[in-house]
């Protein structure tokens, strides 16, 4: 049966290996791998090419994510093989702030971990993810949860517990074999954003009931630092 397990958001453990030798915003950190997220929106996020200058297409923003981290350290805290669940409300324009957000944490993540990766997704660690800071107004829950993220062909799975289930694949372009890709961007996430739709996008979390079956996604490899 999957996991319900709830915690308040954490603070920064001091015994925690990597914290020992330096304060919270000035520990190295990096993550690789692939974030994906499907939103709201009917067409395409504007997010991407206004970055957040631009209301999302229903004139707010109702989003969950999932993050794949193939490679990933938090000082001397290993984070390989992690993945993340996200849930993210905005009330208007992305760069106006006042962001409510959920994070799942995966359940094979060790303490160390499981503190590195809220002080990574709250802005606390700096470098990529820093803006979180300024721009989420509410951490509204942090839960441990079996989180799985599967890749078959070019669709990516995504489930949470019982709390998201989604499944996302790129929009067909002309040439089938290439996907559509906004590159070269400033957007937080990286340069490059492949546009995606979304065959099943359930949410069921923290009084959420979403569907977003048929919205716009998008799917970004991602290679994330810190603290600078």
């Amino acid at each position: 049966m999957a996991s319900d397990r709830t915690t308040a958001p954490a603070k920064i453990d001091n015994r925690h290996p990597a914290a020992a030798k330096s304060g919270l915003g000035t520990i190295p950190w990096t993550i690789k791998g692939e974030l994906i997220l499907n939103c709201n929106c009917t067409v395409f996020c504007p997010c991407v090419v206004s970055l957040g200058l631009h209301p999302p297409t229903e004139g707010h923003c109702q989003t969950w994510g999932g993050v794949r981290i193939d490679e990933g350290q938090y000082g001397d805290v290993d984070l390989s093989g992690l993945n993340i669940g996200l849930l993210i409300e905005i009330p208007g324009m992305m760069s106006r702030g006042n962001w409510k957000v959920a994070l799942f944490i995966d359940e094979r993540a060790s303490d160390a971990a499981y503190n590195a990766l809220i002080d990574i997704f709250s802005g606390k660690a700096k470098g990529t993810t820093g803006l979180f800071s300024v721009l989420v107004g509410e951490i509204i829950g942090v839960e441990r949860q079996p989180v799985r993220y599967d890749t078959d062909g070019k669709t990516r799975h995504i489930t949470v517990g019982r709390k998201i289930d989604g499944v996302v694949f790129p929009v067909e372009g002309k040439d089938a074999d290439e996907e559509i890709v906004i590159s070269n961007t400033k957007y937080w996430m990286g340069p490059d954003i492949t546009v995606a739709t979304a065959s099943k996008g359930r949410v069921r979390a923290f009084g959420r009931v979403w569907d977003f079956d048929g919205r716009s996604a998008e799917i970004c490899q991602i290679d994330w630092h810190g603290p600078r």
